[in-house]
C-alpha cells in the first residue's frame, strides 16, 4: 500500500423545515418535564418528511458540484445510512441504497455497496474507501449518507412517560445528509494521514435501534448513563495514546488544528474535552459543532460540521483536522486528515 487518499470534495444537505426543541417538547405529556436544550445545547433540528435516499442524493449532488469529477468518473459508491427509507416510512434492504444512488446520479460503472455502522457509518465508509485507494484497487469514490431519523422522535413523543426514559436521546436527533469524494493524494499537506476505528462490544446494549415494543414505528433505546460514562470515553483516549506511541509521537506532537466530535450534546463534548486534556496532558484544539442548529444528525454529523465551517470560511488551508466518532456498538477511534485544496476552493468562492 503506497498511495494516500484525500478528501477532494464534501457535500451536505439539510431540509428547510426547522423544529425547535421547545416545539417538540410541547407535545410531551404535562407530567414529563425535560429541559433538553439546557442538557444538550440543541435549539432546533431539521425535519425532512421524505426519505434517506432523497436526502443522500441531494448530498451526493452537492459533493459532485464541488468536485473536479463527474459521476461517471467514480470507481465506487458507498452508502452508509442507518436509516434506509426509499419513501416516507418504507424501509428497504435490497436493492442497496448505493445501487439506487448510482442509478440516479449516473455512476453506472461504479462498484457499489452499503455499510451500516450506526453513527460511525460515514467514517467507516471513509476508512474502507481510504484502504481501497491505498491498495490501488480504486482511484476515486463517493461516501454518502442520508439520515431520515426523526421518526424516532415521533415514537418517543408518543411513548415517553418519565423524565428519565430510554427514549430520551430520540428527542435530540435531526435529519440531514452528507457526502465526501475521495481520490489519490499527491501532496503531504492534503491527505488522510491515518484512520483507526474499533468496537467495544461490552457497551453494545447501551444503545439499540429497533421496532418499537409498544406500537408500529422505529425506536431508539439508550442507557445514557452508560453511553456517556467516562470509562467509555477513555477507550478512545487510551487507544489513541497507544497508537501515537507506536509511531513515536504524542497528541501534542501531532499538531491538530481543530477537532470534530460526534454531535451528541454540547456539555457532553465539553466533558470529553476536559477528560482528554487530563489524559493527554495537553490542551485540546478547538472543537467545531453545529448542534444548536441541526442537532445530532447520526452518521452524517462529522461531514455536516466540516461542510458548514468550510463554507463559512472558518477552516484555514492546510488545517489538520481530527475526527472523533462515537457510535452504538460501541464504536470509537479517530481520523486525522490535513485539508488544503478543498479549503482553498471554498475560500475562492
Amino acid at each position: 500500500m503506497t498511495d494516500f487518499s484525500r478528501i477532494e470534495s464534501i457535500g451536505a444537505y439539510v431540509p428547510e423545515r426547522a423544529v425547535s426543541t421547545n416545539e417538540l417538547l410541547g407535545r410531551l405529556p404535562d407530567e414529563v418535564s425535560l429541559d433538553i436544550e439546557a442538557i444538550t445545547g440543541i435549539h432546533s433540528r431539521r425535519v425532512a418528511g421524505t426519505s434517506s435516499l432523497d436526502l443522500a442524493l441531494r448530498a451526493a449532488d452537492d459533493a459532485l458540484n464541488g468536485s473536479r469529477y463527474g459521476a461517471a468518473d467514480l470507481d465506487v459508491v458507498i452508502s452508509c445510512s442507518i436509516t434506509r427509507t426509499v419513501e416516507p416510512g418504507c424501509f428497504t434492504l435490497e436493492p442497496s441504497l448505493a445501487l439506487r444512488i448510482c442509478q440516479e446520479i449516473g455512476a453506472t460503472a461504479a462498484l457499489h455497496f452499503d455499510i451500516t455502522n450506526a453513527c460511525a457509518g460515514v467514517l467507516t465508509g471513509i476508512k474502507v474507501l481510504d484502504a481501497m485507494i491505498r491498495s490501488g484497487a480504486v482511484r476515486t469514490g463517493l461516501v454518502v449518507s442520508g439520515e431520515d431519523i426523526t421518526p424516532i422522535s415521533e415514537t418517543a413523543i408518543a411513548e415517553i412517560t418519565l423524565p428519565y426514559d430510554p427514549q430520551f436521546a430520540s428527542l435530540t436527533v435531526g435529519d440531514a445528509a452528507s457526502a465526501a469524494i475521495l481520490d489519490v493524494s499527491v501532496d503531504p499537506a492534503d491527505r488522510i494521514e491515518y484512520i483507526e476505528l474499533f468496537t467495544a462490544a461490552e457497551f453494545a446494549e447501551a444503545c439499540l435501534g429497533m421496532p418499537s415494543d409498544q406500537r408500529p414505528g422505529v425506536a431508539l433505546y439508550t442507557d445514557n448513563r452508560v453511553m456517556h460514562n467516562e470509562s467509555r470515553y477513555l477507550l478512545w483516549m487510551n487507544r489513541h495514546r497507544d497508537f501515537l506511541a507506536d509511531r513515536g509521537s504524542t497528541f501534542a506532537d501531532e499538531g491538530y488544528d481543530v477537532m470534530v466530535h460526534h454531535q451528541v450534546s454540547a456539555p457532553g463534548i465539553a466533558f470529553v474535552q476536559t477528560i482528554a486534556e487530563r489524559e493527554f496532558g495537553t490542551p485540546m484544539p478547538p472543537h467545531l459543532n453545529v448542534l444548536d442548529e441541526y442537532a445530532n444528525t447520526a452518521s452524517t454529523s462529522h461531514l455536516l460540521v466540516l461542510a458548514k465551517y468550510l463554507r463559512d470560511k472558518e477552516i484555514r488551508p492546510g488545517s489538520r483536522v481530527l475526527l472523533i466518532p462515537a457510535a452504538s456498538g460501541v464504536v470509537g477511534g479517530f481520523i486525522s486528515t490535513t485539508m488544503h485544496d478543498l479549503v482553498e476552493q471554498e475560500v475562492a468562492r
